[in-house]
Formats: structure tokens, C-alpha cells, sequence
């Protein structure tokens, strides 16, 4: 809205338009803009404003840091809370490991301990024949 003020000046009267601005009310109880305390501001109908909050941004399960932290591919991104609440089906994949490791990850490890059976067998039939 709009509202006349007159303001006195030394050299003459002068009369301006000054546009009021709607207050916001912020909808959480801190008023410091940390990390977690973000707002954006939205027009709804009626022609007024509003604090909205914007939650954190999700990156997603990742493999452990020693393996790569690579994204895990069809495990779904949830806030903590989100995830308790959904269910199993978006949160791992029907695979040995699955929503641990990449399946390039679960292949090497299937590999790997083939390898050392077929090196243990190996050894014992070695062994017989001395």
C-alpha cells in the first residue's frame, strides 16, 4: 500500500510517495542465518508475502570413503528423518551389498575371494604331490 508523508525541509516543503513494505514473519524460532535456517520468500494469493524455510539439499548414500564414495545408483536421496519413515524397497537394491557397495564393488569382492579359494586348492594339491 501506499502512503503520503510530508517531510520539511529547510529550503521548502516537500511532499513524497513512499511504498510501505509488508512485514515477514519468520515461521521457525532462530533468527540467525546459519546453514540450517533458510528462507525464501513466496507470493500467495491475496497479494502478500511469506517466509517459506527450504530444507537442506540431499546428496545421497555414497560408497565408504576407502572405496571411492561414489553415488550409489537406485537408492533413493532422503533427509534422515524421510528415510526412517520410507519404506525398504527406496533405500537398497535386491543385490548382495545392496545400497552399500556399486555392483563393480560387489563383482571385484566376488572375484577376489574366488581367487584366493582356487589359490588355497592350488597350494594343498601342491602340497600332496611333494
Amino acid at each position: 500500500s501506499k502512503a503520503t508523508v510530508s517531510v520539511l525541509n529547510w529550503h521548502s516543503l516537500i511532499t513524497q510517495t513512499v511504498t510501505m513494505v509488508q512485514r515477514l514473519h519468520l515461521s521457525k524460532h532462530s533468527k540467525f542465518g546459519t546453514k540450517s535456517n533458510k528462507f525464501v520468500i513466496k507470493h500467495v494469493p491475496g497479494g502478500k508475502l511469506i517466509c517459506q524455510s527450504i530444507k537442506k539439499k540431499v546428496t545421497g548414500p555414497r560408497t565408504p570413503k576407502y572405496l571411492g564414495g561414489v553415488r550409489l545408483q537406485g537408492v533413493k536421496a532422503f533427509r534422515p528423518v524421510d528415510a526412517k519413515a520410507a519404506p525398504k524397497r527406496r533405500k537398497t537394491v535386491s543385490r548382495a551389498y545392496g545400497g552399500v557397495l556399486t555392483h563393480s564393488q560387489v563383482r571385484d569382492r566376488v572375484t577376489r575371494a574366488f581367487l584366493i579359494e582356487e589359490q588355497k586348492i592350488v597350494k594343498k594339491v601342491l602340497k600332496r604331490r611333494k
